[in-house]
């Protein structure tokens, strides 16, 4: 599936919502609501009240890294993105060039054995491409101390162009976010989930909705190249999956919080329903693969790059995607981590 969607710069979250004015929460953002090829305008913290007792919602409990690190290629200054940390102690890394601007830009990958000077007496060294379809993502080997005490004492969070400033990791952390006990986590923020306040999971509760907790570390964006996802680490633990099948078995919905934690709670179905697993996914959802667990999603609005929308199409048909982006964009809602959101129910 293709849009020819073009958002203009104006519409791009520029700070998040509780920083454009006085008295707002992150719970203040729009909310587009589909059903099929209705389309109605809501902000988010009226989402108790478009949910039913019994409902669930899976949400995805990887905390933020603070991924982006400034290092040195030989004489030239480079920032290093650290996405994925694999099996073997390798990360998976994207070296980019800073713009001047307090951002990045895209920078040519590799070649093997170009070496890298981080602070802190840490290094790295690329190996070899993260996959054949490109150059981008290199494996790294890391020496010296570790990369988690790397990220948590020079790291910041990962930003793009069309932010205004730097933010603190706090701003980039989900109200779910729950720390792993070996440092790993998202190099970008799971940001579907971030309007939730404690006040509003209060609420949800209190009205009979229910959470089911699953783990998807997400790597470095892929807008750029339009790639597929590349393997990406996951958990749904025994309780969730439990959860998941008594809410279908009862009649409730079983809603999504980002396309993440669609993709961790879909890689987990087996011949006779969702298990509990963990591991390793580059399962893409496609609408002739369709969705077996999933009825609903919530999701920013982000560019339309083809393996979020294929998912979207999964959920909901092409039809509602297309309405729904020809709402957003006609109703001046904001993109990308820091806008609004996108509610597909059944």
């Amino acid at each position: 599936m293709t849009l020819a969607v073009r958002v203009p710069e104006e519409l791009s979250a520029r700070v998040p919502v509780e920083q454009r004015g006085p008295g707002l929460e992150r719970d203040a953002v729009r909310m587009l609501v589909s059903r099929g090829a209705d389309v109605a305008h809501h902000t988010f913290r009226e989402l108790p009240l478009l949910l039913r007792a019994g409902d669930l919602l899976v949400v995805n409990t990887s905390a933020t890294l603070a991924a982006a690190v400034d290092g040195w290629a030989g004489h030239a200054r480079v920032v290093v993105h650290f996405s994925t940390r694999g099996d073997d102690g390798r990360w998976a890394v994207e070296l980019r060039e800073p713009d001047g601007r307090g951002t990045t830009r895209a920078r040519a990958g590799g070649p093997a054995g170009t070496e890298v000077r981080l602070p802190g007496g840490v290094g790295l060294v690329l190996e070899e491409p993260l996959s054949g379809r490109g150059e981008r993502l290199w494996w790294a080997r890391v020496s010296g101390p570790g990369v988690p005490g790397l990220l948590r004492e020079y790291g910041r969070p990962i930003r793009y162009a069309y932010t205004e400033r730097d933010q603190p990791l706090s701003v980039h952390q989900t109200v779910f976010a729950l720390p792993s006990a070996d440092g790993t986590g998202s190099a970008e923020m799971p940001s579907a989930a971030r309007p939730f306040t404690a006040r509003l999971v209060t609420e949800l509760v209190s009205r009979g909705v229910r959470f089911a907790p699953v783990t998807l570390h997400t790597g470095v964006a892929s807008a750029e190249a339009h790639e597929p996802p590349y393997p990406e680490r996951f958990a749904v633990p025994e309780a969730s999956a439990r959860l998941i099948e008594a809410t279908r078995a009862g009649g409730g919905r079983v809603v999504a919080v980002g396309t993440t934690a669609v993709r961790a709670v879909e890689s987990a179905v087996g011949a006779d329903g969702i298990r509990a697993c963990a591991g390793w996914t580059d399962l893409v959802v496609t609408p002739e693969r369709g969705v077996r667990v999933v009825d609903g999603l919530l999701t920013g609005l982000h560019e339309p790059q083809a393996s979020h929308l294929l998912m979207l199409e999964a959920v909901a048909g092409r039809v509602a995607v297309e309405r729904g982006y020809e709402a957003a964009l006609q109703g001046r809602y904001l993109w990308h981590e820091f806008g609004d959101v996108h509610l597909v129910l059944p």
